[in-house]
This record gives C-alpha cells, structure tokens and sequence, in this order.
C-alpha cells in the first residue's frame, strides 16, 4: 500500500475498450497504474478505432462528456472523462486533422476545471495527435507537473510521407509546434530504437524507451493447431496465412490480394484478413473483381477467442508500406511473438523492426512494397514448415523483453 499517491493525468484519444492499436496499449498501461495505488484521471474521446465509428454502448453519449470511476483495493483509482469528438467514416488527412482539433477543443475544457484542483505530479500524454503535447505543456506550466510526451507513432512524418500532408508551409506549421513540445516537456518516451534516433534529432535531447508490450499469460502457444483450423471454417490441411488488425491505406493490404492471386494454384494456402477499417470495403471489392477464392474477410475477433485464432494460423502477416516501415512499430507484432507465432514482416533492411526480427531470428523479413519478394517469402514458409526454431525464440523474445509487469514495473520508477 502507497504510503502517498501519486497523480497522473493522462491525455490521449484512444483508449479501453478499443481492443486494438493505441487504445489497447493505453488502457493497460492506465489500469495497471490505478492497480498499483496510483490515482490516475484520463481524459479520453468515445471508443472509434478501428471501426473509425464510436462504439455501442457509447453512441447514445457521443455527443457530450461521460465520466466513469473505478476503484482498486490498492487505494489506486481511475477516473475516465470521455470527451466528444468528430468522427470521420472516411478519415483523410484534412478529416484526421479535424478530428484532433476537436478533441484537443473538448479536451481542454474538461482540463479547465482541473487547474483549481489538487495538483497532479505527472501528466501524460500520447501522440498522436502530436498537439495533444500542447495539453500537457500548458498543464505542466500553470500547475507546476511533470510531462512524459510518448511517441507512438511519427504522425506528422508519415503523413508527409504517405502523400496526406503536402503544404510546405502547414508542415512547417506542425513541425514547428511538435518543436515547442519537445522544448517544454520534461521527458519524451518512444516504443523502438528507430524512432527514438529520428526523435532524438528533433527533440535535441535524450529519449526514453517506452516499448509496447504484450501479454505473455493470456497469449501463449497451443501446440497442435489443427483442431483450431476447423473451429474457424478451415481444413485441417490448409495452411492459414492471416493479417490480423487495423485494415488502413497505410498498410498497404492490396498486397495480400496480389499475392493471394499469384499463389492461387497452391490450393492449401488460404488467407485470411481480419480486422475493421476505412480501407476494409474497398479490399473486399476488390477481390470480388479479382475472383479470389483463398481469400477470407473476418471481423476482430472477441478477446476469449482471440488467443485460440491467433495460434490457428500458421504465417502471420505484419504489411507496411516502405515509407511507413520504421514510422511506426505495429502494435499486432508484440501479441504474434507471445503466442510463439511464424511472422512474415515487410520492412527494410535499414529499419529498426528488421534489424530485431533479424537479429533474433523470429520471423520472415521481406523488402516492403516489393510484390514479389511477399509472394516468394509466403511460398517458402509454405514449403518449409520447419519453423519450429524461429517459433521458440519469438515466444522466448516476448517473456523475457515484452512482459507488461516488467515494463510498466520499470516505467512506473521513472515516475
């Protein structure tokens, strides 16, 4: 028991219940605090991603503040304040920027009435967006904080570089705020070594590895898994190649049509895209036009199954565009290594994900947007279903590295 708590402002638009992505991340990291003693407040948006659409049972309150309170027999407590936000069905760049102008608008009023209560010791907060750094700043300022800004995701370099941002003088605009923050904010953290050197060049000062976790108790392996095959609609003679996640343009899933296409005559790999997203109509459409029989769209999978369906697949897919390939650490890569799964990542040699995966020998890395590379590193795990070795260690990898009690053990010191 804490002797004295201390207080901690989060800030962040994804959170619990969102199952994938940040949210996923958040949420634990929130919850695993309040269970510890701390008293932690969130101010949050309505659970959207990645159905890019608030979620029952929220949809009803969408449109004004909801507050929920939990209370942990550590003494800890969680309080999240939801706060409305623009949504956008179809979220291009300018609808992306709406998006987090809005929730940093409703996100600020609900800040408002804090800066006349009792002073919290730390406030957090997630990019992106970027500007929800801004937030942080200016409690940290009035109140006398502490601000951690963690980086999830370079959001305004991949923008730039996936074409949604292309006005010299807004990203001139952007880079020169994300600039402020980093001058202001006492710590700012990142989840891989790539980022953290492209940060660190901005930032002008050291950065925190903050990596993302997983759960090694509720994901781990099953040994035999062709008894799963049939409990998802397979034989148990195919050979199950599944994209699990966020269906987005930045992923680049076109190339699991293309190479589902290539490999159609090899009548025992079937593939299977599971997730909801922007992009998932138009993956759909397409195949229909392209005729794919080995092609099988799911909905995310409920989280008491979600353990059994990953174990089920026998190559996992981790797609990023080239651009994209060391913006971003896919948050679907930490659960495939605790369940002890084959993974097939498309990243370039230069990339901090390959040189991990390389380096540990856990999985199939492939050059990103190279269409026959995909093809011929999907025909060769086919082939060689020896990968009983880079299974081992990619499990090994997550219990000992990825364990959330060891990371948040060791993140709550630095606090």
């Amino acid at each position: 028991m804490r002797t004295e708590k201390k207080r901690i402002l989060f800030i962040g638009y994804n959170f619990s219940p969102e199952l994938t992505g940040i949210g996923k991340y958040s949420g634990e990291m929130m919850q695993w605090m309040a269970k510890e003693g701390f008293d932690c407040t969130v101010l949050t948006a309505y659970p959207y991603y990645p159905q890019w659409k608030v979620q029952e049972p929220y949809r009803k309150n969408r449109f004004w503040y909801k507050k929920e309170t939990q209370q942990f027999e550590s003494g800890g407590k969680l309080t999240v304040v939801r706060c409305p936000m623009y949504v956008p069905t179809n979220p291009t760049g300018l609808k992306r920027m709406i998006l987090d102008t809005t929730f940093s608008s409703t996100a600020s009023l609900a800040l408002i009435p804090k800066l006349f209560q009792q002073k919290y010791d730390w406030v957090i907060s997630i990019a992106p967006s970027f500007q929800f750094g801004l937030l942080g700043v200016f409690y940290k300022k009035l109140k006398g904080a502490k601000h951690l800004h963690h980086i999830q995701d370079l959001q305004i370099e991949a923008a730039q570089d996936l074409g949604l941002i292309k006005s010299p003088a807004l990203l001139k605009i952007l880079y020169g705020t994300e600039k402020f923050i980093f001058k202001h904010t006492d710590v700012v953290s990142s989840i891989s070594d790539g980022m953290m050197e492209r940060i660190e060049r901005k930032a002008k000062k050291p950065i925190l590895f903050f990596p993302n976790w997983t759960n090694t108790k509720s994901f781990f392996p099953i040994e035999n898994n062709t008894e799963l095959k049939e409990q998802f609609g397979f034989k148990e003679s195919d050979y199950v190649v599944l994209y699990s996640g966020a269906i987005g343009e930045k992923q680049g899933l076109e190339a699991i049509l293309n190479a589902a296409e290539a490999l159609k005559e090899v009548t025992a790999i079937q593939f299977i895209i599971c997730g909801t997203g922007p992009y998932k109509e138009k993956l759909i459409t397409m195949a229909k036009e392209m005729k794919l029989t080995n092609v099988k769209f799911m909905a995310l999978q409920p989280m008491e199954k979600f353990n059994a369906f990953l174990n089920m697949a026998d190559l996992h897919l981790v797609i990023q565009k080239e651009k994209a390939s060391d913006l971003v650490m896919p948050s679907k890569l930490t659960t495939i290594l605790a369940v002890g799964g084959l993974a097939l990542v498309t990243a370039n040699s230069n990339s901090s994900i390959y040189k991990l995966m390389q380096n540990y020998n856990m999985g199939i890395m492939v050059a990103a947007e190279n269409q026959l590379a995909l093809n011929k590193g999907i025909k060769e795990a086919f082939e060689n279903k020896n990968a009983s070795k880079m299974k081992a260690n990619a499990r090994g990898y997550a219990s000992q590295y990825l364990a959330m009690d060891n990371i948040m053990t060791s993140f709550s010191k630095q606090l």
